[in-house]
């Protein structure tokens, strides 16, 4: 193996999703009560939201798939939402810590896979603009290690559960599916890798089974797990790299 890539909430976060989209949505709507009435901020946020998933146009990222949907027949000042949405991301965003489940754990994991050479992936859902995902990054002190890539709005045009997200994944690092592992806690979101040949490691912790499916993934534990999992590639990581030596 030669690359991690890792979800984030659920997962290297350790939060409930659910808690943590019902306080950004009322956070958000809240600085653009004055622009846009709340509740219809909320539904543009959700339509929206859902285009931007289910989008498979690889001629537009996530990010432009968003907005063209949120901006369509509402009437309002694009240039003051914009503008109001980028100083929340940078004021108000990083006050959703409060959510996070303080673990040392998910640094350790990260650092222990950097110690051991591997090229680290954020493979989180790309919904959110960089900025909030390196913010969250942040609230794990996980921002400044040197990752491969991070998936976001801006730098992707598929999203999870399209196998699609993960193929865009593997061209832009031009990485082997077999010398990969997706950890993720999403049995539908993150197990899907698979089928493009990647290995899978599902977290247990906060796991995310929505259909009550068998989950089928290769590995599966706790993050403590994982954390013994990733100490434990030191000694194939050592022979494959005598191997090739």
């Amino acid at each position: 193996m030669r690359t991690l890539l890792f979800d984030l909430d659920g997962t290297l976060l350790p939060l409930d999703t659910d808690e943590f989209i019902g306080n950004y949505m009322k956070m958000l709507s809240y600085e653009l009560k004055d622009l846009i009435p709340p509740e219809l901020f909320v539904k543009k946020l959700i339509d929206s939201t859902y285009a931007m998933i289910h989008n498979l146009d690889p001629s537009k990222t996530n990010k432009e798939v968003f907005w063209e949907h949120f901006f369509k027949s509402l009437d309002c000042d694009k240039t003051a939402v914009l503008s109001r949405v980028d100083e929340f991301y940078i004021r108000k965003f990083p006050d959703l810590c409060r959510v996070v489940k303080k673990n040392p754990l998910p640094y350790r994991i990260l650092k222990e896979a950097e110690r051991l050479g591997y090229e680290l992936v954020i493979a989180t859902n790309p919904i959110f603009p960089e900025i909030a995902i390196r913010e969250r990054l942040r609230w794990i002190n996980a921002d400044n290690i040197p990752y491969r890539l991070i998936t976001t709005y801006e730098n992707m045009h598929f999203a999870k559960p399209h196998v699609e997200y993960y193929g865009e994944i593997l061209n832009i690092i031009g990485a082997d599916p077999r010398e990969c592992v997706m950890v993720g806690n999403d049995v539908d979101e993150d197990l899907i890798a698979a089928e493009l040949g990647i290995k899978t490691f599902l977290v247990t912790d906060h796991m995310i089974n929505r259909n009550n499916r068998k989950p089928n993934p290769d590995y599966s534990g706790t993050l403590e797990d994982l954390f013994y999992f990733i100490k434990s590639l030191e000694v194939n990581h050592g022979e494959r790299i005598r191997r090739r030596s």
